[in-house]
């Protein structure tokens, strides 16, 4: 029988932090749930992320509203996964933005993704029926490209791969903030299911070299101060190595996913199985870093029988 996910059990509400990480930037977190980014420019708002379902996207938007009346004009996607993406709809803005990479990870995977992330997170999926469907884009960017809210400059980059092969950073220079994506995480468990190891780490020093005040992250609390943003960087460093180097060394070796499980929870366990979704996201990162180590350089498509067959394989 297959184990069921940790987050399958985690059904209640959390807290949701709404911050204020920049003069007219907010970070919306919820204790570990995916986050929201929210620009306001002179005449209209940009949000970063657009949550699982338009029924948490509508608590973006309360948020918003107690700051400002100004229109959501556009919503950024710094990446493809459903909990990010799917809740797109509510905020009705005229542009939706990702880069080339992520929208076509949408077309290979959008749907297997959706399908799998559903059965992993029941909670952030409930009223899934407002849902219409995949979230594709309006706008699309190989590299950068910067939109002007009125007076104020938005540099939209694609950075490196990391969590994603499509990973996408938001900057306001006219406040040195940056909304990262789960290239960085705070307190939180990196999901490497769909991730690159080998690049993560320079990924990483191409945000250290922004040199930002702020940052709001993927998962955890908004980072406010260069002290802050510098050890979320590194302690996201150090999550993404030891979690692969453990598993690749099983792996030159000809060991099991099951040995490369046991070598990585050996040493996570005692850094950071206190992080949020940590119990979630251990067997596909384990999983991932395997393949990786193994020479599999385009991350799997995750299914539910894939999600099975990792469930045997990590079960001996």
């Amino acid at each position: 029988m297959a184990k069921a996910f940790a987050s399958q059990g985690d059904m209640t509400e959390k807290k949701i932090t709404f911050d204020e990480i920049g003069q007219g930037l907010y970070a919306f977190t919820a204790e570990g749930d995916p986050n929201s980014g929210v620009i306001i420019g002179d005449d209209s708002v940009m949000i970063v992320e657009a949550q699982a379902t338009p029924r948490l996207a509508h608590k973006v938007i309360e948020k918003v509203r107690t700051v400002t009346d100004k229109p959501i004009s556009h919503v950024v996607l710094t990446h493809y996964h459903a909990v990010r993406v799917l809740g797109a709809s509510a905020f009705d803005a005229p542009q939706v933005i990702m880069s080339d990479i992520t929208r076509a990870m949408v077309a290979e995977r959008g749907q297997e993704d959706w399908d799998s992330e559903f059965q992993r997170f029941p909670r952030l999926f409930e009223g899934h029926e407002s849902i219409p469907g995949l979230t594709w884009p309006t706008t699309t960017f190989s590299d950068a490209m910067t939109v002007y809210l009125g007076n104020r400059r938005v540099d939209i980059k694609q950075i490196g791969r990391a969590h994603t092969a499509g990973d996408t950073v938001i900057h306001v220079p006219d406040q040195n903030v940056m909304f990262t994506g789960d290239i960085v995480e705070d307190h939180s468990a990196c999901y490497c299911g769909d991730g690159h190891f080998a690049d993560w780490g320079k990924t990483l020093d191409a945000i250290k070299a922004y040199d930002v005040d702020a940052i709001a992250p993927g998962r955890g609390g908004a980072l406010v101060g260069k002290d802050a943003v510098e050890r979320a960087i590194e302690s996201t460093r150090d999550f993404v190595n030891s979690t692969y180097q453990p598993a690749a060394r099983v792996a030159m070796k000809g060991g099991t996913l099951k040995e490369a499980w046991d070598a990585v929870r050996d040493v996570c366990d005692p850094k950071f199985k206190d992080y949020a979704i940590y119990e979630h996201c251990l067997p596909f990162n384990v999983s991932r870093a395997y393949d990786e180590a193994r020479g599999i350089w385009h991350p799997r498509i995750w299914t539910a029988a894939r999600d099975l067959e990792m469930w045997e394989a990590l079960q001996g």
